[in-house]
C-alpha cells in the first residue's frame, strides 16, 4: 500500500453537545399551540393547564457532524386525525400534548470537530423577534458564529475569529499541550459572550446591537426580514495578569446591568497524597466586563471551595447568583448570600467546625450535567445516569438552603439542554439521545389514565413494537416499577418541605452505537450459502460493544438490508410488476375511508415481453390471467387505482383500459384513426405514464405529451393533449399530487384563487371530497430545463433553467428575471460558450427520470428526485421562502429562455418555492446501459411501517424518510433488481414483491427487529453490563463476550480483596472506623457471556456464562486455532487473559483460560469446558495463534506457548513491549504489536530455530489504541491508531538507508481522523466494475486488503489502497476542492486532516492519503462546475466518477 484512501461509512452517532436556540424561527414566530378548551373540560383539572410557550431549535454535535432539529408538538386534539391513525404516542397525554417528535433542518459534516458550543440570543425572552445565533468553537483557537439563512433554508457563516498561528504563539505561554479545548459561553442577554482557550486566555466576543454592525441594514430585509444575533468584534483577556493560575469553569450571571462573568478557578493545586490537609483550593471570582470600554474590574468573589469544584451553573432570574458544583456539595453563591449542602458523607466544611446541611441520601456528583427546569428547580444528571432534582429555597429576598431529591434514573448523558419551558433533552454519547416531555405542579392529573404504564425510568422502550417511531432499546428498568411517577424520594421528617413534583414522559429519542469499543465480524442468520460476488457481502454482520455501564448493548449493524423472504418463484423476463386495488362499493361508505391503510391489495399485474399476467392477490397468489378483462396480449406500461380506488387503470403500449374489478368498462385507443394510413403505423407509442387519480399523464416516444382526465362521476377517462409542450421534445415527467387538507405547494403561491383552493374550481361540482388536494404536473425537457404546471389547465407555475446541472439551488426564473433585469446583457454562462479545448460537453446529460412526492406527516415537505442518464441521482427538498421582490439575493446564475411570450400572469406563480438540493450519501450510481430504462422509483407509503421510495437498477438501494430526512440502505443481496411493487395481503402484511434480473419473483417482508433511522440499519440488544470485547466462532454461530457488571460491595470485602495471597498479611486500616467497613463501594464484575444469534430476529440467548474470580478481570477474549501436538490436529479453543486488580501494593498477575465448545445432547445449550489455566506474571492483555502456537503478552513480555491438549509449554519468548501490549497482529509468521506508550513492534517468528526476532520498530512515542497488517497485493504495512486521534502508515524496508539497516519503520502515509479508532477488522476487497472501463492495470492486485474501524464517536470507516493513477488523480481534485468548495463554518479541510502531535516532536510523514470526506463534495457542485474542475486537473467527470464508485463498490462490505 503506498496509497490509500480514508472514507467514512457511518457517521458519529454521541452526541457530544447539545444546545437550544431560535436558530430557524424567532420566538415571536410561534403561534399558540394548545388552545384553551372550552370551559366544561377545565373543571377537571383546576389549575388550568399551561399551553406549550414558544420551543427552540435543538442543535446537537456528535463528533464533527452537527445538526439543526425543529420540534414539532402534536397537541391532544389533532392527534385523532393525524397521519398516525389516531394513536397516541409513547408517553401518554400530559398538559395537552400527545406526541412531541424532532424533525430535521440541516445536516452538516465539518471539517473539524466541535469542541464547544454555545447559542447567543437576543436576551428579549418570549416576544423577540430577533433570532439567535450559533457560536461554534474548533480546536486551538477557532471561534465560527453562523446564522440560519431562510433564502437558502440552511447555515451561512456571519464572522469567524481565529487565535492561532505565528501571529498569536504568544497566547500558549510555551505551552504545546492542553488538557481541554476551547470552551465557550455567552451572556443570557446576549451582549457578549467568552472564550477560554489555552488555559488562561479570555476572548470577550462583543455582541452588535441589534440592527446595526457588520452585516449592513439593507440586508436585514434582504433574507425574508429574518435578523439573527452577530458579533461584531473580540478582544483577549489574560487571566494570568489578574492572578488566575488553574481556571477550571466559567459562566455569565443573570440580572446584572452589564454582563458579568463568574470563573472558578484553583490558587494552588492539591494532589490526592495532600487532600486530607489541603482541601480547599478553589475560589470564585465575578468580574463585570465592559465590553465598549474592554476592562473587567472585579466585584465579588468567594474563597475556601473545595479542590473537587469543577461546575458553575447560573441561577435564573429573579433570584441571580450561582452554583457551584463539587464531587461532594452544591455551594451556592450571590453577591449577598451564600448556603452549601452535602450530597455524600465524604464532604468536609472548610474549617471542619461547622455542621454542613446535609440531604436525605448518598450520591457522588463528579462528572454531572445540569439545566434549569424552572426558576427555581434544576435537574442533575449523575454519573450513574440518575436524575435529580435540586429546589432552591427562595423566600424572595435571598436563598435560605437547598434542597435535593431523587427523580428516575436514566441515560448516562454528556449535556443536558431545557427547550422551552415543558421540555428537555438528554445528549449521551455512551446510550440513547432522550427527548422528554416534563410538567410540573399537579396540572398533570391526568397521569392516572394517561400514562400509569411509564412508571420506572426514564428510558426508551422495550423491544421494538411494531409503529411508525422505532424507538430506542435502552430499556433499563433499575427502579422498582411500583414507584409513581410524580412523587420522589423525600425524606419524611421533611413536612415543610417545598418539592414540587414533576412527571416525565419520553417523546423521541436518537439512536447512537457509539462508542464502539470492538467488533467481531460474523453471519447474518439468514445468510445465503450460495451468494457470490458483492451479493455475498449481505450475508455478513458487525456485531459491536457498544456503550457504558447500564447504557451498555451489543449493536448489530448491517449496511445493507436483506428482506425477510417469504416465498419466491421463477419468472423469466419479467418487465414490471403492480398491485392494485379494488373497492367493489360504488358509493364508498365514509366510515371506511380511514381504514385505506389497511385495504388489502386485490390483483398483481406482471408485464412481461410480450405478454402480462394478472394474478389475484387473496389468501393465495392464483394466476386469473384468462378469467379476466385485462389486456393480456402485449406489455403492460404501468398499472394503478382511480377514482379513490373503485377503477383500475391499465396503461397500454397503445392505449388505456379502465377496470372495475376484473370487468372492463372502458377502452381507449392512443393511435391516430385510419383516415391516414400513412401515420398510424408509425405513430407515438407510450413510452411511460404517470398516474395521480384523478389524472394519467403518458409520454410518448415521440418526446410528446398525453394526459389521461378522469370524470368522477362516470368514472371514465378523455384524452387531452397539451398545447404547451408542442415546439419542446419531453425528457422525463411525473405528476405530483399534494395531498391533505392543507396541500403544501399553495403556501408558495402568492395568488389568492389558488390560496382558496384549486379543488373547487377545477372539479367543484363534482362531489370530490374537499381534502383531496391538487394535482401538478412536473416535465423535464430534453434541453434540461425542469417546469411545474398546474392539471388540467396546464399554465406554468415554476420554472428553473439546467435542472440537469444539479444547482444546489432551485428557484423560480421569472423571479430571478426581475432581479436580473439589470444585467441583461452579460454573456451566457460558461458553459455556452465552450472553448475548443472542452473534453466534455454537457450536452450528454440527460434527466431520464423524475419523481415529485411528500409522505405524510403534519409538516412534511415534497422532495423531487432526477436521475440522470449517467446514474446520478438529483435529490431537491422543497422549502418555503417568502423573499421580498426585486431584493432577491440569488444563489447561482442562470438565465430564463425568455418564458415572456408564454404571458403567464406572474400573480399565479409559484414563487416562494425554492428547492434545495440534498446530498446523497450511501448509494452507488447505477451504469446505465439501456437508454429508455423502465422507471426505477417505486414510492412505497408503508412497508414495514417505514415510508419511502425503492430504487431498482443494478444497485438496488431503499430510500427511508424519517423526521423529513432521507436516509439510504442499498440492498445488495439479490444483485440487480428490475421491479419492485408493494403487497398488502392476509399472509405478507405491508410486505414487498420484487423481481431480480435472473427472474426469480420474491415476496419478502422488512427485517422487523432493525431500527432503520440510522446511518446504517441497527439492532440494538442491552446487556445492562458494560461489554469491552468480542469475538466469533463461526463453527457454531457463537459470540462470546466480555461484560462487566458494576456491583455493590461493602468496604470490608473491597479491603480484604487488595491482600496480597502469598503473603498472607491482612492490612490494617487504623484510620477507618467500624462504621466505615459497611459503607458500599462500587466494583465492576466481569464475565465472559456466550451469546447465540436468535433465529427470528428476537433478542439474543445467553448461552454460557464464564465468571471471572473475585477482582479478577477479563482483558481479552479470542477464538484460537491451537496444533495439538500429541493428537496432532487443530483444536479450536477460546482463549481468555484476565488479570488481577488490587491495587498498587499487590504484584500484578494473570491467567490465561482456554476452554473447549461442545454441544449438549438436547442441543439447546452449548457446553463450554476448561480445558486449562494457568497463572503467570504480569496481567494477560492480548492473545493470538500464530501457526497453531498461542502467543500471549503478559506484562512486559510474549511468550510464544505450543499445546500438548494437556497443557501450554513456553517455546520462545522476547521482552518486547516496555509496558503494556495494546493490540496484538498476526500475519503468516509476522508479529504486530501496539504498546501504550512505545509505539509499534514488528517481529518475526522462526520455526526451525524456535526464535522471536524484532525486525524493526517506531522509535517516536505513540500511545497505541489500534493496530493491523495492511495489505496491497504484496505489500505489506503497518496500521497504527493513537490517542491524539491520528493514523499512520508504516513501512519495513531494512534497504533503505534512513530505516538505520532496518531498525526503524518507515512512514508511508499519516493522516488525522478526528475519532480514536479503537479497532481495525481486515477485510477482503470486492472486485469492481472497473476492469472494462478503460483501467485494466487495476485488476492484477486481487490480494487486496481494506481495514474496516470503528471510533469512540460511533463513526465506522475504511482505509482503503488504492493504485498510484487512481491516488493521483484524486489527491490532485483533493486539492482543487479545498477552495472550490464553500466549506461550513469556513473550516479548512487541509488543516483538519494534519497530523496532531500534541507538542511531541513530530517529523511530518507524506501526504499518501486522500480524504474521501472531501471528495465526495465533488458531485454535490453544479454540471459546469464539475466538468471545469476535471478539465483542469486533466481528466474527466465519467473517470472521477468512476474512481469513486469503484471505491464505494470495493469497500460495501456489509
Amino acid at each position: 500500500m503506498s496509497f490509500a484512501a480514508y472514507k467514512i461509512m457511518h457517521w458519529p452517532t454521541g452526541i457530544e453537545n447539545c444546545a437550544s436556540g431560535y436558530i430557524t424561527h424567532s420566538a415571536a414566530d410561534f403561534k399558540p399551540q394548545v388552545p384553551l378548551l372550552p370551559s366544561e373540560d377545565l373543571d377537571s383539572e383546576i389549575p388550568a393547564r399551561r399551553g406549550i410557550a414558544p420551543v427552540p431549535n435543538l442543535i446537537v454535535t456528535a463528533g464533527n457532524v452537527l445538526e439543526i432539529y425543529v420540534v414539532r408538538v402534536q397537541e391532544e386534539a389533532s392527534a385523532k386525525d393525524s397521519a398516525g391513525g389516531g394513536e397516541v404516542r409513547r408517553g401518554g397525554i400530559i398538559d395537552g400534548v400527545s406526541g412531541v417528535s424532532l424533525e430535521l433542518v440541516c445536516h452538516y459534516r465539518l471539517h473539524g470537530n466541535v469542541e464547544s458550543m454555545a447559542v447567543l440570543s437576543s436576551g428579549g425572552g418570549n416576544g423577540s423577534r430577533i433570532r439567535d445565533s450559533l457560536v461554534l468553537a474548533f480546536q486551538d483557537a477557532k471561534i465560527s458564529i453562523l446564522e440560519f439563512d431562510d433564502s437558502i433554508h440552511g447555515l451561512r457563516t456571519t464572522s469567524m475569529h481565529c487565535f492561532e498561528g505565528p501571529k498569536w504563539f504568544h497566547l500558549k505561554r510555551g505551552r504545546e499541550s492542553f488538557a481541554r479545548g476551547p470552551l465557550v459561553k455567552v451572556d443570557p442577554q446576549g451582549r457578549c459572550g467568552g472564550l477560554l482557550v489555552y488555559g488562561l486566555q479570555m476572548i470577550i466576543l462583543k455582541a452588535a446591537q441589534a440592527g446595526s454592525g457588520l452585516v449592513g441594514d439593507e440586508d436585514t430585509f434582504g433574507s425574508g426580514g429574518a435578523v439573527s444575533t452577530h458579533v461584531e468584534s473580540s478582544y483577549i483577556i489574560s487571566l494570568r495578569d489578574l492572578d488566575m493560575k488553574h481556571v477550571k469553569d466559567f459562566i455569565f450571571l443573570h440580572g446584572y446591568i452589564e454582563p458579568v462573568m463568574v470563573i472558578l478557578h484553583e490558587r494552588e493545586l492539591t494532589w490526592a497524597g495532600r487532600v486530607s490537609w489541603k482541601h480547599h483550593t478553589c475560589m470564585i471570582s465575578a468580574l463585570s466586563i465592559s465590553t465598549t470600554l474592554k476592562q473587567h474590574p472585579l466585584i465579588w468573589s468567594a474563597t475556601n471551595l473545595p479542590h473537587d469544584a469543577y461546575k458553575l451553573l447560573a441561577v435564573l432570574s429573579p433570584i441571580g447568583g450561582v452554583l457551584v458544583i463539587c464531587a461532594n456539595t452544591i455551594h451556592y453563591h450571590s453577591q449577598s448570600a451564600s448556603c452549601i449542602l452535602a450530597v455524600n458523607n465524604y464532604a468536609v466544611s472548610s474549617d471542619s467546625s461547622q455542621e454542613i446541611p446535609k440531604s436525605s441520601f448518598n450520591v457522588e456528583l463528579d462528572a454531572a450535567n445540569a439545566t434549569w427546569l424552572s426558576k427555581d428547580v434544576a435537574m442533575l444528571s449523575t454519573k450513574t445516569g440518575e436524575l435529580l432534582l435540586l429546589t432552591l429555597v427562595y423566600d424572595g429576598r435571598i436563598v435560605q438552603r437547598l434542597e435535593l431529591s431523587k427523580s428516575k434514573a436514566s441515560v448516562l448523558t454528556s449535556g443536558i439542554t431545557t427547550l422551552g419551558n415543558s421540555l428537555f433533552f438528554l445528549g449521551s454519547r455512551l446510550g440513547d439521545s432522550l427527548l422528554v416531555q416534563y410538567s410540573c405542579g399537579f396540572g398533570g392529573s391526568r397521569s392516572s389514565s394517561g400514562f400509569r404504564e411509564e412508571v420506572g425510568d426514564i428510558e426508551g422502550d422495550g423491544p421494538l413494537p411494531k409503529r411508525l417511531r422505532v424507538s430506542s432499546a435502552d430499556a433499563l428498568q433499575d427502579m422498582s416499577s411500583g414507584e409513581e411517577l410524580s412523587i420522589h424520594g423525600l425524606a419524611p421528617s421533611n413536612t415543610e418541605s417545598v418539592q414540587k413534583p414533576f412527571s416525565f414522559a419520553v417523546r423521541d429519542s436518537f439512536i447512537n452505537v457509539g462508542p464502539l469499543k470492538d467488533f467481531a465480524y460474523g453471519l447474518r442468520i439468514n445468510a445465503d450459502a450460495n451468494a457470490t460476488g458483492i451479493a455475498k457481502q449481505s450475508n455478513y454482520e458487525l456485531v459491536c460493544c457498544s456503550g457504558h455501564g447500564k447504557n451498555g448493548a451489543l449493536c448489530i449493524l448491517r449496511q445493507s438490508i436483506r428482506p425477510e423472504m417469504i416465498t419466491e418463484v421463477e419468472l423469466p423476463g419479467c418487465k414490471g410488476i403492480w398491485t392494485v386495488y379494488h373497492k367493489n362499493s360504488r358509493g364508498v361508505d365514509s366510515s371506511k375511508l380511514g381504514a385505506d391503510d389497511d385495504e388489502y391489495h386485490a390483483y398483481l399485474i406482471i408485464s412481461l415481453e410480450s405478454r402480462t399476467m394478472v394474478l389475484e392477490t387473496a389468501d393465495l397468489l392464483t394466476e386469473v390471467t384468462e378469467s379476466v378483462d385485462y389486456y393480456v396480449q402485449g406489455k403492460t406500461i404501468a398499472a394503478g387505482n382511480l377514482f379513490e380506488r373503485r377503477r383500475v387503470v391499465q396503461v397500454l403500449e397503445h392505449g388505456v383500459q379502465v377496470l372495475d374489478g376484473s370487468f372492463m368498462t372502458q377502452d381507449l385507443s392512443l393511435v391516430a384513426p385510419s383516415a391516414e394510413p400513412a401515420s398510424a403505423s408509425d405513430s407515438p407509442l407510450v413510452l411511460f405514464a404517470s398516474i395521480a387519480d384523478p389524472y394519467v399523464l403518458l409520454r410518448m416516444t415521440d418526446g410528446s405529451i398525453r394526459l389521461l382526465v378522469g370524470d368522477t362521476s362516470a368514472c371514465t377517462v378523455s384524452v387531452m393533449t397539451p398545447t404547451a409542450f408542442e415546439r419542446k421534445p419531453v425528457a422525463a415527467c411525473t405528476l405530483y399530487h399534494d395531498k391533505g387538507p392543507e396541500p403544501w405547494l399553495r403556501k408558495t403561491s402568492t395568488d389568492a384563487w389558488l390560496a382558496t383552493g384549486v379543488g373547487e374550481s377545477i372539479d367543484g361540482a363534482d362531489g370530490a371530497s374537499p381534502d383531496q388536494g391538487d394535482v401538478y404536473c412536473v416535465v423535464c425537457y430534453e434541453t434540461g430545463g425542469l417546469e411545474i404546471f398546474d392539471v388540467p389547465n396546464f399554465s406554468c407555475l415554476f420554472s428553473v433553467d439546467k435542472f440537469m446541472s444539479g444547482k444546489s439551488h432551485l428557484m423560480d426564473t421569472l423571479i430571478r428575471e426581475l432581479s436580473d433585469g439589470a444585467q441583461r446583457g452579460m454573456p451566457l454562462s460558461s458553459d455556452e460558450v465552450a472553448g475548443p479545448g472542452r473534453k466534455e460537453s454537457a450536452k450528454d446529460v440527460k434527466i431520464v427520470e423524475l419523481v415529485m412526492h411528500r409522505w405524510s406527516g403534519q409538516y412534511s415537505r415534497p422532495f423531487l428526485f432526477g436521475i440522470l442518464n449517467d446514474g446520478t441521482i438529483l435529490c431537491y427538498h422543497a422549502y418555503l421562502f417568502e423573499g421580498l421582490e426585486g431584493s432577491n439575493k440569488n444563489e447561482g446564475e442562470g438565465f430564463p429562455e425568455n418564458s415572456a411570450d408564454e404571458a403567464v400572469d406572474s400573480g399565479s406563480r409559484l414563487r416562494n418555492l425554492r428547492f434545495l438540493r440534498v446530498p446523497l450519501d450511501a448509494y452507488t450510481r447505477d451504469e446505465m446501459t439501456d437508454g429508455n430504462s423502465c422507471n426505477r422509483i417505486t414510492i412505497f407509503k408503508n412497508i414495514g411501517g417505514h415510508q419511502g421510495f425503492f430504487l431498482s437498477g443494478s444497485r438496488p438501494a431503499w430510500f427511508m424518510v424519517f423526521r423529513e430526512r432521507l436516509r439510504i440502505h442499498p440492498q445488495l443481496c439479490d444483485g440487480s433488481i428490475v421491479a419492485f411493487t408493494v403487497l398488502h395481503n392476509v399472509n405478507c402484511n405491508h410486505g414487498l414483491i420484487y423481481v431480480t434480473s435472473q427472474g426469480i419473483l420474491k415476496i419478502c417482508q422488512l427485517p422487523s427487529a432493525s431500527s432503520y433511522d440510522n446511518y446504517w440499519p441497527v439492532q440494538k440488544i442491552p446487556l445492562k453490563g458494560t461489554p469491552h470485547q468480542v469475538t466469533y466462532f463461526a463453527e457454531k454461530n457463537l459470540y462470546p463476550i466480555i461484560v462487566s457488571v458494576p456491583v455493590h460491595r461493602s468496604l470490608n470485602q473491597v479491603l480484604s480483596s487488595l491482600v496480597d495471597q502469598e503473603v498472607g498479611h491482612q492490612v490494617d486500616n487504623p484510620n477507618l472506623g467500624p462504621d466505615d467497613l459497611h459503607q458500599t463501594y462500587t466494583m465492576d464484575e466481569f464475565e465472559v457471556r456466550i451469546l447465540e444469534p436468535e433465529k427470528s430476529g428476537g433478542p439474543w440467548l445467553t448461552k454460557a456464562t464464564i465468571p471471572m474470580q473475585n477482582s479478577e478481570n477479563a482483558l481479552t477474549v479470542r477464538v484460537v486455532i491451537l496444533f495439538n501436538t500429541s493428537t496432532k490436529e487443530n483444536e479450536t479453543l477460546l482463549a481468555i487473559g484476565t488479570a488481577y486488580v488490587q491495587g498498587e501494593d499487590v504484584a500484578a498477575r494473570g491467567r490465561i483460560l482456554l476452554f473447549s465448545f461442545g454441544k449438549n445432547s438436547d442441543n439447546s445449550q452449548v457446553s463450554v469446558t476448561e480445558v486449562y489455566s494457568k497463572e503467570l506474571k504480569g496481567a494477560i492483555s492480548a492473545v493470538a495463534s500464530l501457526q497453531g502456537h498461542l502467543l500471549i503478552a503478559s506484562g512486559p513480555k510474549i511468550i510464544l506457548h505450543e499445546w500438548t491438549g494437556m497443557e501450554l509449554n513456553g517455546v520462545a519468548f522476547f521482552d518486547v513491549p516496555p509496558l503494556y501490549v495494546v493490540s496484538l497482529n498476526v500475519v503468516k509468521n509476522f508479529i504486530l504489536l501496539g504498546d501504550i506508550h512505545k509505539s509499534i513492534y514488528f517481529l518475526s517468528w522462526k520455526e526451525q530455530g524456535a526464535q522471536l526476532n524484532l525486525l524493526a520498530k517506531d522509535f517516536s512515542c505513540l500511545d497505541c489504541f489500534a493496530t493491523e497488517f495492511l495489505i496491497d497485493g504484496s505489500t505489506l504495512s503497518l496500521v497504527v491508531s493513537d490517542e491524539q486521534k491520528n493514523m499512520q502508515v508504516f513501512y519495513y524496508a531494512p534497504k533503505m538507508s534512513e530505516s538505520w539497516k532496518g531498525q526503524k519503520l518507515l512512514s508511508r502515509a499519516e493522516f488525522h481522523a478526528g475519532a480514536h479508532v479503537t479497532k481495525f477488522l481486515r477485510l477482503q476487497m470486492l472486485p469492481t466494475s472497473s476492469g472494462q472501463s478503460g483501467a485494466p492495470h487495476v485488476s492484477d492486485k486481487t490480494n487486496r486488503f481494506a481495514l474496516l474501524f470503528g471510533t469512540l464517536d460511533g463513526s465506522i470507516g475504511c482505509v482503503a489502497p488504492l493504485d498510484e493513477l487512481t491516488f493521483r488523480r484524486l489527491q490532485s481534485l483533493q486539492r482543487k476542492l479545498v477552495d472550490a468548495v464553500p466549506h461550513v463554518a469556513g473550516l479548512n479541510p487541509r488543516s483538519f486532516r494534519q497530523f496532531k502531535s500534541n507538542g511531541r516532536a513530530h517529523r511530518p510523514g507524506p501526504d499518501s492519503i486522500v480524504d474521501c470526506e472531501l471528495l465526495c463534495h465533488y458531485e454535490m457542485l453544479p454540471l459546469d462546475e464539475q466538468l471545469d474542475i476535471a478539465h483542469q486537473i486533466g481528466t474527466t467527470r465519467a473517470q472521477i466518477l468512476s474512481n469513486l464508485n469503484d471505491l464505494t463498490l470495493g469497500t460495501s462490505f456489509l
